[in-house]
């Protein structure tokens, strides 16, 4: 099919719930995608970070294979080797207890909100159930994680959304204190806002937030959706700022390009959920944890790791050299890019043009390549990001 009977079908029978680029991809190697026209283009998307290991990687693919030829689904009534699998990888990598594994960033969220009301309901009682989470935030399109989201161009149309979040500054310990109160259960951040514009939050703000959780029995979720799984450059980001969360959340990567997500919790809120307080159909599918078992028994590792690192620093400087670049910040190969013109939506289209694949977020623009993509693939992607910001 060409592009145009692509779209015109795309139009005609799916909901218009995308804006898309100008372009069908229908294979890939590596980083780079190919068009139904035959076109390359070099990736520094990996399908919004999800494509860790790349397309097609040959690892991942026989995983997948040989699972999907062994035994494609069975129901969470039964007991899966592989989701143990999965699951005592998981809290090894993580320092964690218990995991829950379900589809997607929004139902590992959810699970977490779920889990700190229940902490706190079970603990104090009811009266206890409000979850401060920061302004700029995204924590997915459920009607619950919208009201996290601490965006209020969010907050639009699905009314009534869920009660009981309320918004502090990043990097705001006064706007955080504000917000405590007896009624807060739990404090919910992206120690970097993706969605948000590629904004780390600093050290001494996610002290601070530690601290005051500790103090008062309050439990700290962090949303490492699209920051772990060696996003970053370490497992999940939190463990580079040195501390540890009652509750994490993780999808995008941890499966390499299938749906999964996991919420894992810490000692205090391992035994919150029991038979009926939660489920899922699809979580912990048998061919999604085949293909997160591969994805974890590799991107952990401190070789690996220490090339993340490298590339991304590498990026970086490279980028800090070419024109209309204001400011690099992100971390590992989590990279925003703001430029002089303000002009990241019209960067993005013109790179499509010019065979590269790269995303925006707010007003800039954002890199989440493959993790493991070449340097060879790295330069001629540079090359076409340059060329194309200096016309």
């Amino acid at each position: 099919m060409t592009l145009e009977e692509i779209k015109n079908d795309e139009q005609s029978y799916m909901m218009q719930a995308y804006g898309r680029f100008d372009a069908a991809l229908v294979s890939g190697k590596g980083a780079t995608a190919v068009d139904s026209d035959g076109k390359e283009y070099i990736d520094f998307t990996s399908g919004i970070g999800v494509n860790c290991l790349g397309y097609c990687d040959e690892g991942w693919t026989k995983a997948v294979s040989e699972q999907a030829a062994t035994l494609q689904h069975i129901s969470n009534l039964y007991y899966s080797p592989l989701q143990t699998e999965v699951s005592k990888k998981l809290c090894a990598l993580s320092g964690m207890n218990r995991v829950f594994l379900c589809n997607s960033g929004a139902e590992a969220n959810e699970c977490a909100i779920k889990i700190a009301r229940k902490y706190s309901f079970d603990k104090y009682g009811s009266g206890r159930q409000k979850i401060v989470t920061l302004v700029n935030s995204f924590h997915g399109r459920t009607v619950t994680t919208l009201a996290a989201t601490g965006q209020d161009v969010f907050h639009n149309f699905f009314f009534p959304f869920t009660e009981g979040f309320v918004y502090a500054n990043a990097n705001d310990t006064e706007s955080l204190k504000e917000c405590i109160d007896d009624e807060v259960c739990a404090v919910f951040i992206e120690l970097i806002q993706g969605e948000g514009g590629v904004m780390p939050l600093e050290q001494s703000f996610v002290d601070e937030a530690v601290r005051i959780c500790k103090e008062k029995d309050i439990l700290l979720l962090i949303d490492e959706v699209q920051t772990g799984i060696s996003r970053t450059g370490s497992f999940y980001c939190y463990q580079s700022y040195g501390i540890k969360p009652d509750i994490v959340t993780s999808a995008k990567g941890i499966a390499g390009g299938l749906p999964m997500g996991a919420c894992l919790c810490g000692e205090k809120a391992e035994n919150v959920i029991v038979p009926g307080t939660h489920g899922t159909t699809f979580g912990g599918n048998p061919i999604a944890c085949a293909a997160a078992l591969e994805v974890l028994s590799r991107v952990a590792e401190p070789e690996f790791l220490r090339q993340v690192n490298e590339k991304g620093d590498y990026i970086r400087a490279e980028l800090n050299k070419i024109g209309n670049v204001k400011e690099v910040r992100g971390k590992g190969m989590m990279i925003g890019i703001v430029t002089e013109k303000d002009n990241a939506k019209e960067i993005a289209k013109k790179c499509l043009e010019n065979g590269l694949l790269i995303l925006t977020a707010k007003n800039l623009l954002r890199l989440l390549p493959p993790l493991t993509i070449t340097y060879d693939e790295i330069n001629k992607g540079l090359s076409i990001l340059k060329n194309t910001m200096e016309a």
